[in-house]
């Protein structure tokens, strides 16, 4: 009713003009305060002030040892007859089989290997062009030894001979020397974990099968394992086309660890200076250079030879 004082809100405030109003009862308080001065621009989370001064985020590094599919009918039939190891064979269904998919099938099931039959739909999944004639090969990372683990094992049974790998990205020439170290009584390959070949699907075909029997390392850094190597006694010979010292005056009875360059760019700075004696093979006529693998096989002959007699 017009004129009720005792309504809510009703009272006419001291010294206003308005006529009665409904009250807040201070809830609205808060907000009519003064929120204090202006942070400075690296404190207010959505200045680029803050953004530049807030820390980075390094992304996670990516991760090389991850399971490889082999695709295709002949890589996949090479990879069985060589022995790579392998957890699952893959057949698309309704894939029309030949003397390839039925030997990998046979191959398969004789060591073990999962045998799955999938739509081919799954197949294309892994491939971007389709190219996987209806068979795939699972391989698991490869397991590699720990530097110190393959030097102990080399010195037990003397005299050590081990294979460094420097500046080799090629997964054949690594492939290739492990069937060379193998081959010539050698113990183990050493290889960085970074900027080189690792022990793919492609590296077990060429090794022949015998990178199951032969330990491949991994060096976080290849010059620091070559002066650990080289400081409980082990020669380090570095084999470049520059070289000093030529590969008939070479020594190889004593412990000795062959350090082998890329065939364009050679040893790098740092492992040729961590190298006792740096060899070169004399060649006949223009040939300016070796292949790594060939180049490597030749030095491990010859030392296999002098610790024959």
């Amino acid at each position: 009713m017009a004129g009720n004082s005792k309504r809510q809100g009703a009272i006419r405030k001291a010294g206003s003009k308005k006529g009665p109003t409904v009250g807040s009862g201070g809830q609205r308080r808060s907000g009519l305060e003064g929120r204090g001065p202006t942070p400075p621009a690296h404190m207010r989370p959505n200045h680029p002030a803050a953004k530049r001064a807030k820390p980075q985020q390094r992304r996670p590094a990516k991760r090389t040892d991850e399971s490889e599919t082999v695709l295709g009918r002949n890589p996949v039939l090479e990879c069985l007859r060589a022995g790579v190891p392998a957890t699952a064979l893959y057949v698309a269904l309704g894939t029309e089989a030949d003397e390839r998919l039925t030997e990998s099938v046979s191959r398969a099931a004789d060591s073990g290997i999962a045998i799955l039959e999938v739509p081919r739909t799954d197949l294309d999944r892994m491939t971007a062009n389709h190219l996987h004639q209806g068979i795939a090969l699972q391989v698991p990372p490869y397991n590699y030894a720990h530097p110190d683990d393959l030097l102990d094992s080399a010195l037990a049974s003397p005299p050590a001979l081990l294979v460094a790998l420097d500046n080799i990205s090629d997964p054949r020439n690594l492939g290739a020397i492990v069937r060379s170290v193998a081959a010539f009584g050698g113990h183990g390959v050493l290889i960085p974990q970074r900027r080189s070949a690792s022990v793919t699907a492609v590296a077990w075909r060429t090794s022949a099968g015998a990178a199951a029997r032969l330990r491949v390392a991994r060096a976080p850094n290849l010059t620091r394992a070559l002066k650990s190597w080289a400081d409980r006694g082990v020669r380090v010979i570095g084999l470049d086309a520059d070289g000093g010292t030529v590969l008939d005056d070479l020594d190889g009875t004593d412990p000795t660890v062959v350090v082998v360059g890329s065939e364009g760019k050679g040893l790098s700075r740092l492992v040729r200076q961590t190298c006792d004696e740096v060899v070169s093979i004399p060649m006949a006529g223009d040939t300016e250079s070796l292949n790594a693998s060939v180049a490597a096989g030749v030095v491990l002959a010859e030392i296999s030879r002098q610790r024959r007699h």
